[in-house]
This record gives C-alpha cells, sequence and structure tokens, in this order.
C-alpha cells in the first residue's frame, strides 16, 4: 500500500486544523519559554497553505505538494518557526522527487530528510529541548518499522508515536538552543512548543494516511 497526491494533501490540511484547534496551547507552552508567537505563526502559516491549496492548480506529485507547502511557510511563518519547518518540507519533498506514490521505505526517507533539514537549519541535536527530540525518535521508530515490513501508514503511525513520546520527554529538559536557552535552569517542567507541534503535524500525516483512497 502506498501513498499518494490525495495522502500529501490530506496531510496538510489535517495538519491545518489540528494547528487551529491547538493554537491557544501551542501559544501557552511558548509563552512560557519562548515569545508566544509559535501557536499564531504556524495558524497562520498553514492557514496559507490550505487557501494556496484551494487555489490550485492540484499539485501532480506528493513532493509538489510539499514544496508548496515549504515556500509558503517560508515566506508567511516569523519566528524561527518558518524557516524550520519550510526547510523540513523542503528537504522532504526533494527526498520524494517526482515519484507519484510513496511507499514505506520512502516514508522513512521523507521524514529522515527532514530532520536532517531541521537540524542543519537548527543546529540542534537531541537533548538541546527543540522539535528535534521530536524528529528524531519519528525517524527511528519510522525506519525500523519500514525494516520490519510495516504499510506506509504503519511507518507513519509509528513516527507520530514516538514524535509524541518525544515531545512529553522534553518537559523535564533544560533548554540549550534557542530563546528558551536563555531561562537557564527555569525552562524545565514545561514542554517545548517546536516538539509539540511537530507530534501534531505528524499525528496528522498518520491520520491522513487512514482517512484516504490509498
Amino acid at each position: 500500500m502506498t501513498l499518494s497526491t490525495q495522502w500529501a494533501v490530506a496531510w496538510l490540511r489535517g495538519a491545518a486544523d489540528v494547528v487551529a484547534e491547538n493554537r491557544a496551547l501551542l501559544i501557552d507552552l511558548d509563552r512560557a519559554i519562548g515569545d508566544a508567537d509559535h501557536g499564531e505563526n504556524l495558524d497562520r502559516g498553514f492557514s496559507a497553505v490550505v487557501a494556496k491549496l484551494d487555489a490550485g492548480p492540484d499539485p501532480a506529485t506528493p513532493g509538489e505538494v510539499l514544496k508548496n507547502a515549504a515556500m509558503t511557510l517560508m515566506s508567511t511563518v516569523g519566528g524561527a518557526a518558518g524557516p524550520l519547518y519550510g526547510t523540513a518540507f523542503l528537504r522532504a519533498a526533494k527526498a520524494l522527487g517526482d515519484a507519484v506514490e510513496v511507499g514505506p521505505d520512502e516514508a522513512a526517507m521523507m521524514l529522515e530528510a527532514a530532520r536532517d533539514g531541521v537540524v542543519a537549519r537548527g543546529k540542534a541535536e537531541v537533548g538541546d529541548k527543540t522539535m528535534v527530540d521530536a524528529w528524531t525518535p519519528a525517524v527511528e521508530s519510522a525506519r525500523t518499522a519500514a525494516d520490519a515490513g510495516a504499510s506506509a501508514e504503519e511507518v507513519l503511525s509509528a513516527a507520530a508515536n514516538a514524535a509524541h513520546a518525544g515531545a512529553v520527554a522534553t518537559e523535564p529538559l533544560i533548554a540549550r538552543k534557542g530563546r528558551a536557552s536563555y531561562l537557564g535552569e527555569r525552562s524545565a517542567n514545561h514542554r517545548d512548543p517546536g516538539a509539540v507541534s511537530t507530534a501534531m503535524i505528524l499525528q496528522a500525516a498518520a491520520v491522513a494516511a487512514g482517512s484516504v483512497n490509498l
């Protein structure tokens, strides 16, 4: 079973929905250790992504869907989130290339490319209390699932579950990157908003895989 262009479109629409639904939560998380704009910025960015999808023309491949999203996020999302998510989606698009279908191995490679883009752009590693703490376990779980013969939907589900666990695990950490690092030990006992939004967006990818005709 493979993932289609329809899946990629459903993923981005689902991501926009979950970000909108959790806008206030993401703002509150960012208010505690950042500048309180993560939820607002992401909501604006993904709303713009959906508006571009609505305006057409219809993308021909999953990679084209993700590339268009990347460009839109980079141009509409402020703060660190725009460049980071934009780079993630752009690297994911490049990994998929012109393929019209995405299988389990391609799904794992897509996520790895996205994570590597985030690392390259933000210079963060696991333990720094950033979105990398969600992306990296997601990538590792996706690869394990793909190598074990899982379907593309199962690969994405494994990634989403691992991302959620990774986001939860940021709560006790002391931030070593970004604005939160200025707080030192006071950054502990708060979940990283970027890790939380990463988990939400990857969950939307998994939900989309199970809700469209693949």
